[in-house]
């Protein structure tokens, strides 16, 4: 079995950096993979699959321009002479789709995202019929890829795109006069939230208790989020780039942030959980399954920064509860998302796919 792995950009964050840990249980199923991203982005992504032996292949071009990435798709496909193609993310999914019609290769396509641009609702619905397989990457997002796009449930299947390890750094428990870090990871994008985060703060009451706030990330948003900070008088936040070790940089808080207005299973999250880690999230995506109000962590509605204050508020009253909730988060992550049911998840799509 040779799969052409099609995603949609190897920019560091979302569907691209789990391809690693996916394209292992798949080669070790016996499958050949080949990465074939259509666009480059910021290329973090690179790295950590070249690292774990991928073969990847970047295409010289933008975001937008669907024919020419259509037509380099199909030269690859000609050249590499795929048995499957596997896609990630909607642009991937719908060139991957018209491709594999034109040669005839069966198409696996993996949804991530909660949120689809109406357009693109529309077009997946109508080709829904184009890919033999469809995979959901957290309770959510199979839910509603039976509900928006109304794949039959013969046809879709769920595969968690988070195996945890748990090998991973932990954070170390708030002592008593330490000042409290939190924080979160992300691009900065307006889908993240950050701006709510900065509202929330300038609205937090003062608690004596010293806070540190920082956001891991980088993007377009860099200069208006901070912009809005200064005009708030928010002098908590720290917006600290991009790190290439997210998972230090995790086990270096106390307190974990995620304010997206929208999140398909949202690594990150599920990340900080494992790094034992209490989580106050948006209640979007998958976070309302993993994260349990009061013993885990807490859920807002998105874009809402009066409920962010008061859950932080809340969290920041009794700072010597966080340590239980963030092991009982760890506990729930290591049990739920273990490598073993990644693998066998994995391995039966794999099986699946041998009778196409």
């Amino acid at each position: 079995m040779r799969i052409a792995y099609v995603i949609n950009s190897v920019e560091g964050g979302g569907a691209a950096l789990p391809v690693p840990a996916v394209t292992d249980v798949l080669r070790r199923g016996g499958a050949e993979i080949r990465i074939l991203a259509l666009t480059r982005r910021d290329g973090r992504a690179i790295p950590p699959m070249e690292a774990a032996g991928l073969d990847v292949i970047v295409r010289e071009g933008g975001e937008k321009d669907h024919v020419a990435a259509l037509r380099w798709l199909d030269r690859q496909i000609i050249a590499t002479r795929p048995t499957h193609l596997w896609t990630s993310l909607s642009r991937a999914t719908l060139l991957g789709q018209l491709a594999g019609a034109r040669r005839r290769i069966p198409v696996v396509s993996w949804q991530h995202a909660a949120y689809l641009k109406p357009a693109n609702r529309r077009l997946l619905r109508a080709m829904q019929g184009m890919s033999r397989l469809w995979v959901g990457d957290s309770d959510a997002v199979t839910r509603l890829t039976a509900e928006r796009l109304r794949v039959p449930p013969e046809r879709l299947v769920q595969w968690s795109i988070f195996r945890a390890d748990p090998s991973a750094p932990q954070a170390k428990p708030w002592q008593a006069g330490e000042v409290l870090r939190i924080g979160t990871l992300g691009r900065l994008h307006p889908v993240k939230g950050y701006d709510v985060l900065i509202d929330a703060l300038a609205q937090l009451p003062a608690t004596g208790l010293p806070i540190e706030v920082s956001i891991a990330g980088e993007g377009a948003e860099r200069e208006a989020l901070a912009a809005r900070a200064r005009a708030l008088g928010v002098t908590s936040l720290r917006l600290a780039g991009y790190t290439e070790n997210p998972r230090a940089y995790l086990a270096g808080l106390h307190l974990y942030l995620q304010p997206s207005r929208s999140e398909g299973l949202c690594v990150a999250v599920h990340e900080a959980m494992q790094a034992g880690l209490p989580v106050i999230a948006s209640g979007v995506g998958q976070l309302p399954y993993s994260i349990d109000p009061g013993k885990t962590g807490a859920l807002v509605p998105p874009g809402d920064a009066g409920a962010l204050t008061g859950a932080l508020a809340t969290m920041l009253a009794r700072p010597e509860q966080l340590e239980a909730m963030g092991a009982l988060a760890r506990t729930t992550v290591l049990d739920r998302f273990s490598a073993a049911r990644f693998e066998a998840a994995g391995l039966a799509i794999l099986d699946r796919m041998r009778g196409f």
